[in-house]
């Protein structure tokens, strides 16, 4: 019978503890967004296009190759079931070598070349190193929403595209 009494007991303790823990913390009533807005959405999309351009060159700067996976459903001919299989995902590089030497990297959203600022489409680098830093740092400005009127130009002349 004492045994009861200190599961209880125990079980009592425990509540409390939580119930402590609970009132040190800032509750609010929240809703979560059913969707994300747009601009954020086409960040997000552009963040994960760099992010591929920063391993394809860390890759190519290390003499390795980057080959990411993409899961694809598949319908086998034969049987007519759908499976599910992991295909390799061919990443363009958006950098080229111009005439005097450097390297200009672009910077595209679908097929769209940006224009990042005014009459200039392209970054100039020397290197590597710095085709990784400039990479890098566009990044972070389209996660900062620097180019999100660029973004939104070129979004809109791809959905123009589709409307025929």
């Amino acid at each position: 019978m004492a045994s009861g009494s200190n599961i209880i007991s125990t079980h009592q303790q425990i509540k409390e503890l939580n119930m402590s823990a609970l009132s040190s913390l800032k509750l609010v009533a929240a809703k979560r967004p059913t969707q994300m807005p747009a601009v954020q959405v086409r960040r997000n999309k552009l963040a994960g296009k760099l992010h591929h351009q920063i391993k394809l060159a860390e890759a190519l700067s290390t003499g390795t190759t980057y080959a990411p996976t993409r899961l694809r459903s598949m319908r086998d001919r034969h049987t007519g079931e759908t499976k599910t299989v992991e295909m390799p995902m061919h990443v363009r590089q958006w950098w080229f070598v111009t005439d005097s030497g450097s390297v200009a990297l672009t910077i595209k959203y679908g097929s769209k070349v940006l224009e990042i600022a005014k009459g200039k489409n392209a970054i100039e680098v020397t290197d590597g190193a710095q085709l990784l830093k400039a990479l890098n740092q566009v990044k972070d400005a389209v996660i900062a929403g620097e180019l999100d009127s660029q973004i939104e130009l070129a979004a809109n002349t791809v959905k123009a595209r589709f409307k025929k």
